[in-house]
């Protein structure tokens, strides 16, 4: 055979083995699925640190009913403020706590409060217990966020006076009240209001191990997933 034959032969037998190896990628069961096709992450897969502010460093993880320990730093580095929190439930779209609006509207007669137009009210129901060794406040102002997804949720302006309305009828009825201070040993409710979409039904609760959710950066805290996260 020619050189030239040998050469047409070769190049016929190159082109028949790209052919072959073509179908099979086609046909391989271990073919990525085009752009698509493919199922959104979300939708296979679930994290359990969603709801933590991104680059936050999660010092504990909790669900509801489980008590978790929330160290704060004080001046007196020998003497932290420590709490035990246990976030009892989370209630989204029903009316406020009509004994609590009552009791409020006795010094400060108002409208019942509504939440702000798409939204509704969802109040976190907690215990705060003072295991440090001296006294200490605590407040889920500007350290809590409320979440769904990745997306948190602070308490606005508002909210946080219709927590204040939850911890006066509580002191009233002879509960100590967390934000003015607790004596180690102590505990006291906390009702935290919050809103989100109507539409929305929230995963998790951060709290930040400091007064506040971020200054330089987001500071270290908690989680408290509010569902299953092994569940799809």
């Amino acid at each position: 055979m020619s050189s030239r034959g040998s050469t047409l032969a070769a190049l016929g037998a190159a082109s028949v083995l790209l052919m072959v190896t073509a179908c099979a990628a086609a046909t391989s069961p271990d073919t990525t699925s085009s752009p698509g096709s493919a199922v959104p992450a979300a939708a296979t897969t679930t994290d359990p640190d969603v709801g933590a502010p991104p680059g936050a460093e999660i010092l504990g993880r909790a669900a509801l009913g489980e008590p978790f320990e929330l160290t704060i730093g004080s001046s007196d580095e020998a003497r932290p403020e420590e709490f035990e929190i246990t976030v009892e439930d989370v209630t989204c779209g029903e009316p406020l706590d009509p004994k609590v609006l009552a009791h409020d509207s006795l010094s400060a007669p108002t409208e019942p409060p509504t939440p702000e137009d798409g939204k509704q009210f969802c109040v976190a129901r907690m215990e705060v217990l003072n295991v440090g060794k001296g006294e200490a406040r605590w407040t889920a102002e500007d350290t809590v966020t409320l979440n769904v997804g990745d997306i948190a949720y602070s308490q606005t302006r508002n909210d946080v006076q219709l927590t204040s309305a939850y911890e006066e009828y509580w002191y009233d009825q002879g509960k100590p009240r967390p934000s003015f201070g607790l004596n180690p040993a102590s505990k006291g409710p906390v009702n935290a209001v919050f809103q989100v979409p109507t539409a929305d039904e929230p995963t998790s609760l951060w709290f930040a191990a400091a007064r506040w959710l971020e200054l330089t950066g987001p500071e270290p805290g908690y989680l408290v997933q509010l569902r299953d996260t092994t569940q799809s």
